[in-house]
């Protein structure tokens, strides 16, 4: 058997996450279609990370075993791209890895980007690519928010009442927050992350940017461990899987 990793861009907006699910396609399921069909075999795909319903991906990773050897790399990506066309989905590329290769388990940091824009109108090229925020937010009281979230801590505050990890617990390695006129992203850095975790984080920093939370109410909230002191999670079409890093 030969193991490869692939890197996938998607766009999320139509799809019920990665993961297979019974109410609608996944992101998992197109790419296992038209791999078994291409290959002939089944194909099972494995992710870097579930992203959910409405999530986007610039570096999505996975990997795949097959009895098959791929012999050129270009042609076998272009091929997969043509069957894939009539999703928002694209391979960018495909490594040959050792047997040990797990897409999951062998990540070091995942990065994960949120993309606000912030302005009275609304949105026309990035709607349902961005969170659209008419109110002005105060980037900076955000950046004094995001810099308590940054280290080790008990995360249960933005932890998803469905959410299976085993525990709470998680080292934000990055919070960066950066503005270019009325677009703001947030950048987080993490070996791994709680279901929700990201958007809830960021709902909670908007909460602080536009003025319904003071510095002290945020702290209040992150601290107090329960999952009802969160504000609202930001919407998922703003969110996107940027590296996974190993």
């Amino acid at each position: 058997m030969f193991t490869y990793q692939i890197i996938v861009e998607y766009l999320g907006t139509n799809f019920v996450g990665w993961q297979i699910q019974k109410n609608g396609l996944s992101v998992q399921e197109a790419l296992e279609k038209v791999l078994s069909k291409f290959l002939k075999e089944k194909i099972r795909v494995i992710g870097s990370g579930r992203t959910d319903a409405g999530v986007h991906a610039n570096e999505q990773s996975a990997h795949f075993k097959t009895k098959n050897k791929i012999i050129d790399k270009n042609i076998f990506i272009n091929s997969i791209n043509f069957f894939l066309k009539k999703n928002p989905i694209s391979i960018l590329s495909i490594k040959k890895k050792s047997n040990k290769f797990h897409a999951r388990h062998s990540a070091k940091e995942r990065i994960y980007k949120y993309f606000v824009i912030n302005r009275s109108s609304s949105l026309v090229l990035e709607r349902n690519k961005a969170w659209h925020i008419k109110k002005s937010l105060d980037v900076k009281i955000m950046r004094k928010g995001a810099d308590i979230l940054k280290g080790t801590h008990n995360f249960s505050t933005f932890r998803a009442s469905s959410c299976q990890a085993k525990s709470p617990i998680k080292t934000l390695k990055k919070v960066i927050i950066k503005k270019n006129k009325n677009k703001i992203v947030l950048i987080f850095q993490s070996k791994s992350f709680l279901q929700q975790q990201v958007r809830s984080m960021v709902g909670s920093l908007k909460y602080l940017g536009e003025g319904k939370w003071n510095l002290n109410d945020f702290k209040k909230a992150f601290l107090s461990k329960n999952r009802t002191m969160c504000a609202p999670p930001a919407p998922a079409h703003g969110l996107y899987l940027t590296k996974v890093i190993y």
